[in-house]
């Protein structure tokens, strides 16, 4: 929270912003703009130095340019209650020469003085959830393919190997009957041909012919 509208740098964003996970170096970045005809120095500071790494942490803003601050976050072992941090960091700022080397910056420059103007920036730090890590792919299924795919393809072997079966099963259906109409036929001419004859023993042939042929269209009926 900066103490009035700043009229040297304008900082973004106000607050310091890490996705926390532990035991891991976050780092964030805020940028600093010169709006003025000025070169504008600075200064950042935090309420917990051994625990974040600023660079630059002094340094000097063209005119009419923007300058870039990397704030990182050294690796934690444990993760505070309720996600709340307390440390804060405060950005100093001050109107300098255009000679002005960025290692000759020094403290007594942001003092505050008669005639001088150091506009200061408090930036509160938040913690931010970890990003959700992307959704496992389902054990067996191969790589680019989902389980309904997978599914899908196995309905579509089976659909295939069924169809395969009631086609053989409709082959056999039409060749039994075949055969059957045919024995039929034959039978038929055959008791035609024997009723012709006036002949007793052919009439006892016919007798004996008609039970065989009963025999095997019985036999072959049932085997199938």
């Amino acid at each position: 929270m900066c103490s009035a509208e700043p009229e040297l740098l304008t900082i973004n964003p106000l607050e310091v912003k890490f996705p926390f996970e532990l035991k891991k170096q976050i780092s964030c970045s805020l940028q600093l703009s010169n709006k003025t005809d000025n070169y504008v120095a600075f200064k950042v500071k935090t309420t917990n130095p051994n625990k974040y790494c600023v660079r630059p942490n002094t340094g000097i803003v063209l005119p009419r340019s923007t300058c870039d601050v990397i704030v990182t976050m050294q690796a934690q072992k444990e993760v505070p209650a309720d996600m709340q941090c307390k440390d804060k960091f405060l950005l100093q700022s001050v109107v300098a020469s255009a000679v002005t080397n960025p290692k000759d910056i020094t403290q007594e420059m942001f003092n505050k003085e008669p005639g001088r103007i150091v506009e200061e920036c408090k930036l509160r730090v938040i913690y931010l959830p970890p990003p959700q890590p992307p959704s496992p792919v389902a054990e067996g299924s191969e790589e680019g393919s989902s389980p309904r795919q997978s599914l899908t393809e196995n309905d579509q072997q089976n659909g295939s190997e069924a169809r395969s079966i009631i086609y053989r099963l409709t082959e056999d259906k039409a060749g039994a009957l075949h055969q059957s109409n045919r024995l039929r036929q034959e039978l038929e001419l055959l008791r035609r041909d024997i009723s012709k004859s006036r002949s007793g023993g052919v009439s006892f042939m016919f007798v004996i012919i008609v039970g065989l042929l009963g025999v095997v269209l019985g036999y072959y009926l049932k085997s199938k």
